[in-house]
């Protein structure tokens, strides 16, 4: 059964496209759905900001009344923002990790494999070879075989479509699997592919200082 609570949990600015699991990848992430059959139905709504034929930009995901977590303390009506997930917090204690227990150590890769990933998953990311300016994250497997790619403007965002994809098609948790970003490894990835429990996250950027390893 469902009641009629409601509840904004948040705003995030994406590319189009793979909304549901967007949504779902982020409840999920964020603890409040932890099994598909909680989720009663997933629709668009209209909103005043969509052009006329354009997709909606508002998703509302309706839970089975029986399994409804604390609405009150969801609330938070915050924005999802492209930054790393650490800043504009008021302090460390306002860090939470949310999720299941810590991912086993995972399947050994050789170092060949990882090197060979990043041209497979550009391979694959069509928005990004008309655009140049978008994120991308791929699923693969402990041989390298390509799973699943999402792609979106935020590298968050990218991570949650991909865990929705699993989370909807009973794939969780994914604890064989690696998980490539085309940027860097934000808190928040590391903290959507903990809840996932991704054993081997990889990241594609720059050293971030020169300093580091000089001798």
């Amino acid at each position: 059964m469902t009641d009629n609570r409601q509840s904004r949990i948040a705003v995030t600015m994406r590319t189009p496209g793979a909304d549901r699991e967007l949504a779902l990848g982020f409840l999920f992430a964020e603890g409040i759905l932890d099994r598909i059959e909680t989720v009663v139905g997933c629709r668009e709504l209209e909103d005043e900001w969509s052009a006329p034929g354009a997709p909606s930009n508002v998703l509302e995901v309706e839970i089975a009344g029986s399994e409804l977590p604390d609405l009150a303390r969801l609330e938070r009506h915050f924005f999802a923002s492209s930054a790393c997930g650490v800043c504009g917090r008021a302090g460390i204690e306002n860090l939470r990790l949310s999720g299941g227990p810590t991912p086993s150590a995972g399947p050994r890769v050789a170092p060949g494999l990882l090197y060979s990933l990043p041209d497979r998953l550009r391979a694959t990311q069509k928005l990004f070879a008309t655009t140049g300016g978008l994120h991308a994250a791929a699923l693969f497997t402990a041989d390298g075989d390509l799973v699943a790619v999402r792609e979106d403007v935020g590298r968050h965002n990218a991570v949650d479509k991909l865990v929705g994809w699993a989370f909807e098609q009973g794939r969780l948790p994914l604890s064989d699997s690696l998980v490539l970003v085309s940027g860097r490894s934000s808190f928040e990835i590391v903290q959507k592919c903990l809840a996932a429990s991704v054993p081997i996250l990889c990241s594609v950027s720059a050293p971030s200082s020169w300093r580091w390893g000089r001798r």
